[in-house]
């Protein structure tokens, strides 16, 4: 049942987005809906604030009044979700939700792809797919959390700097 569920955005009180996501977990678990509603996330984000000549680091609400649900869409699931207290209703047109598209769960982070690198900032590279595909270069930085790789190609006699995917390049012994 698992691999039918996809991402929906709940839209909350704001401030309640904890309280939901915490009432709902409650719900899944006295009802034992684990295989239906699969996860619940407030998505949060690490910031760097200055206030009164101090630095501090907070995680904040990436999507203030929103919570991100994995769910298998069913009447069930449908009411549990939208009679939960501080829950004001799906983000979609009308009574239907509409899930996540790939792209933007992507772009929101939502899952996050572990990748493992066999090269590192200074290895020599050859680009595997895509435009640069036949291309040679050296890594010059590496960012994990974007899935990039920037690296220093040489074309027309220059050397560019261009931005991959971590999957784009293999290392060149």
């Amino acid at each position: 049942m698992a691999d039918k569920a996809k991402w929906y955005v709940v839209h909350t009180y704001s401030g309640y987005e904890d309280k939901v996501k915490a009432n709902l977990e409650k719900i899944i678990e006295n009802r034992n809906m684990q295989d239906v509603i699969v996860d619940i996330r407030v998505p949060k984000e690490e910031v760097t604030e200055k206030k009164d000549d101090k630095v501090r680091t907070v995680m904040r609400k990436t999507f203030p009044g929103y919570v991100v649900i994995k769910m298998e869409m069913t009447d069930v699931s449908w009411f549990v979700v939208r009679n939960c207290r501080g829950v004001t209703g799906f983000v979609g047109p009308g009574a239907k939700p509409v899930p996540l598209t790939s792209a933007e769960i992507d772009n929101m982070g939502i899952e996050r792809k572990v990748v493992v690198l066999d090269y590192e900032v200074g290895d020599n590279i050859r680009v595997r797919y895509g435009a640069f595909e036949g291309f040679f270069g050296v890594i010059e930085e590496i960012n994990t959390e974007k899935n990039k790789v920037s690296t220093k190609i040489s074309m027309f006699g220059r050397d560019t700097t261009i931005d991959l995917e971590c999957d784009q390049v293999e290392v060149v012994k």
